[in-house]
């Protein structure tokens, strides 16, 4: 029984692990297109006013 109990405490650990490193890069990819997405806009901005 106690096996049983380290076991599932393990797979809780494990999952915990697991959805903390998927969080983490869905936060970096989330950063990321933010960044993108301002870049972006600056260009766009910038070329807009240089052909005026």
């Amino acid at each position: 029984m106690a096996d049983q109990k380290d076991s599932a405490a393990q797979e809780r650990e494990e999952i915990a692990a697991r959805l903390a490193l998927f969080r983490a890069t869905q936060e970096k990819f989330e950063r990321e297109r933010e960044e993108y997405f301002i870049t972006t806009l600056e260009n766009a901005r910038h070329s807009e006013n240089s052909s005026l």
